[in-house]
């Protein structure tokens, strides 16, 4: 029972984790139907710089924001670049080619920047575990939950307390009357995009005191958090949370009780059976589009 506590408890930290990427996916999703698949790489890019940064002698705290308006404008560069042209001649596909390249392009700029090696992130906290129910839990790892917590409480209070959050629902609800009402739409979409980057950068720069920080990083954690997000539903936002501490815990389970070569089957079972039986996800509402 203290094996399964500490496993709980480690699968929620890492669930949190893909939680707040797969958030990214869905603030995209909202105002433009479309999806970075760079947010792996957006993380990663937050890591490094905000490694750099330490390095420089930068405090862990203060580095935080600084890595995040860095993401916000990786973001918006994505969308000026890859994003905005495709929606321009309503192409279905030109998106989904262009942030994959821009991901693959980051990629390779920071092997160029950061080698190929994968570095060590020093922890801000101390690293010895606390006891808590039995289990030890670093608290590195409680800071990722509840950080991970603020950030999407942080942009759910911004888009219903604020005016600039609320033309973001807007253009959610109906991109078309949003912009006959007067909202620049474009800005909403990029701004968006600066979002989702924002909240990858912010994830990258939590976890990586748990694991190596590297140009390879983001790759594999930015493809689960599509799976949670799927799972969960793009347009729900507890889905999301929910989705993510699915997989986290299946995957720590998985790779405790069978082998850590299985530990990636029970979330892509799971994406296989929810995409069967509930396309929109466990969480999401299917939308009716009328023609």
């Amino acid at each position: 029972m203290q094996i399964l506590t500490q496993l709980v408890f480690s699968g929620i930290a890492l669930g949190m984790i893909y939680a707040v990427i797969a958030f990214g996916y869905q603030l995209t999703f909202a105002t433009s139907d479309t999806l970075n698949f760079g947010q792996g790489d957006a993380l990663m890019l937050g890591a490094l710089v905000g490694l750099t940064l330490v390095g420089l002698g930068v405090n862990y705290w203060l580095m935080i924001p600084i890595v995040c308006l860095f993401g916000a404008a990786q973001g918006a560069v994505v969308e000026r670049i890859g994003v905005r042209p495709a929606i321009k001649i309503k192409s279905e596909f030109g998106w989904i080619m262009s942030t994959i390249a821009l991901g693959i392009i980051f990629k390779n700029v920071a092997e160029n920047i950061w080698g190929r090696d994968d570095l060590k992130f020093p922890s801000p906290l101390p690293e010895s575990p606390m006891k808590f129910l039995g289990a030890n839990v670093l608290p590195m790892e409680l800071l990722v939950v509840f950080g991970a917590l603020a950030m999407m409480l942080a942009v759910e209070f911004f888009n219903r307390k604020t005016i600039y959050g609320k033309a973001v629902v807007a253009t959610f609800n109906d991109r078309d009357a949003a912009k006959l009402m007067g909202i620049n739409t474009s800005l909403v979409i990029t701004f968006s995009y600066a979002l989702s980057s924002l909240t990858a950068a912010f994830a990258g720069v939590l976890i990586a005191p748990l694991t190596l920080t590297g140009a390879t990083m983001g790759a594999v954690l930015g493809l689960k958090a599509f799976a949670v997000a799927i799972i969960g539903g793009l347009t729900s936002g507890m889905g999301i949370v929910v989705g993510g501490l699915i997989l986290g815990i299946a995957e720590t389970t998985t790779g405790f009780y069978l082998s850590t070569g299985y530990k990636d089957v029970p979330g892509l079972v799971l994406l296989l059976i929810v995409l069967a039986l509930k396309p929109a996800g466990l969480f999401g509402k299917t939308a009716i589009k009328k023609v």
